[in-house]
């Protein structure tokens, strides 16, 4: 989906939505309407084509949001926190975080160096 070849497969309507918007241009009376309503059917049929290409993607398997967690974790070359989690996994809720690192931590793979949201982790054996 490319707004690019959605114009071009328009190439006529665009054509003649700038040659609308374009009369009594040198006389300061020129509507930029024609071609504001043609971009933004442009960008509805983008968006309704981005919107049936979700439709049709298969959901993602369970757990693949904590394996990403884990193996941000395991990249983290020391301490970090959970903000540092949390931008190393910006798809991931911050209460899906939390809950993988009391696992990790319950699990003894990881220590809490703190309190609150500010706390460092640390792998065990680092």
């Amino acid at each position: 989906m490319s707004l690019e070849r959605l114009i071009e497969e328009s190439r006529g309507d665009y054509h003649e939505a700038l040659r609308k918007s374009s009369e009594g241009w040198q006389e300061g009376k020129h509507d930029l309407l024609p071609w504001l309503h043609y971009f933004l059917a442009v960008l509805r049929r983008a968006y309704q084509e981005f919107d049936a290409r979700i439709d049709e993607a298969p959901p993602s398997p369970r757990g693949t949001k904590t394996a990403q967690i884990e193996a941000a974790i395991s990249r983290f070359p020391g301490d970090f926190t959970l903000g540092d989690l949390e931008r190393a996994c910006p798809a991931v809720s911050r209460e899906l975080a939390r809950r993988v690192l009391r696992r990790l931590r319950d699990a003894g793979q990881v220590e809490s160096l703190g309190r609150g949201p500010g706390a460092r982790w640390r792998r065990r054996g680092e």
